[in-house]
């Protein structure tokens, strides 16, 4: 196999033997990947790519090898580097984050490719960051076979009543609480799923689209904690929206 210059983006790497590098690819036609990048940590002028591999930096990557983990050939930058800011930073590595955590190597994704493109040239902007976040995590969802229905109850089939709550069930989906809900289960408010089934992710609702979709995805990625939130808690900043 042997690929030429594919876009790509880096979603993580860590440093491999003396000079070189494992790196995770998000790429635009082969998904997600490893390779290994040869001499990436090589110092002086004869130095390595580490530059270029780098978060949130548009590649054209060529890779090649039988082998699952295949080797890192001709790199070159698709674009400027997409400046992420403050808390900004940590929103683009919980995005990462989820991508390495939840997707098949060397299974395709060209639409939520092109969606994380997207949602990485918004964040390094000034769109507000649950109207980015809220709508990939649900693309992300739909690529790994899982569509939550906001606007119908899971178990009944019926519309979301505005003026009811609503649990999540993995099975199910939103399923309609009947009394009161069980101690420690979340519950949401029928009128805010319909403002997110319209798409409305920075409005009134914005809450309730955070914890819900934090609760779907937890089904998703098990026990382990998301190392990005840990980063952002360590770093001593607040407000993030992730």
């Amino acid at each position: 196999m042997r690929v030429t210059l594919q876009p790509a983006f880096v979603l993580h790497s860590r440093p491999y033997r003396d000079t070189s590098a494992l790196v995770e690819l998000f790429t635009a036609e082969h998904g997600r990947l490893s390779v290994v990048a040869r001499g990436a940590r090589r110092q002086g002028k004869k130095g390595g790519r580490g530059g270029l591999l780098q978060p949130f930096v548009p590649l054209l990557a060529s890779f090649s090898g039988r082998a699952e983990l295949k080797t890192l050939g001709a790199l070159e930058s698709a674009g400027p580097p997409l400046v992420l800011a403050g808390e900004r930073v940590f929103s683009g590595l919980y995005v990462n984050e989820l991508l390495v955590r939840l997707l098949h190597r060397h299974d395709p994704h060209p639409q939520l490719f092109a969606a994380y493109s997207d949602a990485l040239r918004a964040l390094a902007g000034d769109a507000e960051q649950d109207t980015v976040l809220r709508p990939f995590e649900l693309l992300l969802l739909r690529e790994l076979g899982y569509t939550l229905a906001l606007d119908v109850d899971g178990q009944s089939g019926a519309a979301i009543d505005p003026g009811a709550h609503y649990q999540f069930h993995p099975e199910q989906g939103l399923v309609a609480v009947a009394g009161a809900a069980p101690r420690g289960v979340a519950t949401y408010a029928g009128g805010d799923l319909l403002l997110l089934a319209a798409g409305d992710f920075g409005g009134p609702a914005r809450a309730t689209a955070k914890y819900l979709l934090r609760e779907v995805l937890r089904h998703h990625l098990g026990d382990a904690p998301l190392r990005s939130r840990e980063l952002f808690r360590a770093s001593g900043e607040r407000g993030v929206r992730t």
